[in-house]
């Protein structure tokens, strides 16, 4: 499962991207040595034509490069999704930045799930982690997120993290070498903040003393 991660650019450098817990779950900075688990979980045709830049087949030297040019833009943040039930293991990957074609004015979430790991709520999980991040230490006022019309377990996370339908639109998917209709959705800051409550979850925790340690 998995929104159209249509972002571009990357994220600052690894030792100023935030370590980020929540409940179940640890997002923090990916490293060259995940690049055999993400070439893993990413060499799945079912999460790529469900995303916009992943390619299909997705090798090792895929998720290396992916990973070393992380450090070139400053637009955003991208974390590798860590699951603590499962020691530590990377589960996908989430974050936000910039669209490539500036469809959109604001950054945009994006985020996948690795199979084996589909169905548990962790995608909701990660996505408030990182919206309720983004709205605490930046001063944006909205951001944006989009997900095929036909995947409807990633509009349910979109959703369900207070995103509000803005219409319909074409995207280009690499792995399909195609466009494809696409649902657009926005977040306000006013909205969140009117929804922060987000159920029973509490705001994410900086782990910085476990990022530290080179958990």
């Amino acid at each position: 499962m998995a929104a159209l991660q249509m972002t571009c650019g990357g994220t600052p450098a690894a030792s100023s991207t935030p370590v980020l817990e929540t409940e179940r779950l640890f997002l923090r900075a990916p490293k060259l040595d995940d690049a055999k688990v993400i070439a893993r979980l990413a060499n799945n045709r079912k999460i790529a034509v469900m995303t916009a830049m992943l390619p299909h087949p997705y090798s090792v030297e895929d998720a290396r490069g992916w990973i070393e040019s992380l450090g070139n833009e400053s637009d955003g943040w991208t974390f590798a999704i860590t699951a603590k039930s499962e020691g530590g293991a990377v589960i996908g990957a989430c974050g936000y930045g910039n669209r490539c074609d500036n469809f959109v004015e604001e950054p945009e979430i994006g985020y996948w799930i690795g199979e084996p790991y589909w169905g548990r709520g962790y995608a909701t999980e990660a996505v408030r982690a990182v919206i309720d991040h983004v709205f605490s230490v930046t001063d944006l006022d909205a951001l944006s997120a989009g997900c095929r019309v036909t995947n409807l377990a990633s509009r349910r996370v979109i959703e369900k993290c207070g995103f509000q339908w803005t219409g319909a639109a074409l995207f280009r998917v690499r792995a399909l070498g195609a466009s494809v209709p696409a649902d657009r959705f926005r977040l306000e800051r006013r909205i969140w903040s009117s929804l922060r409550a987000w159920g029973k979850s509490a705001m994410p925790k900086l782990a910085a003393a476990r990022k530290k340690s080179g958990r």
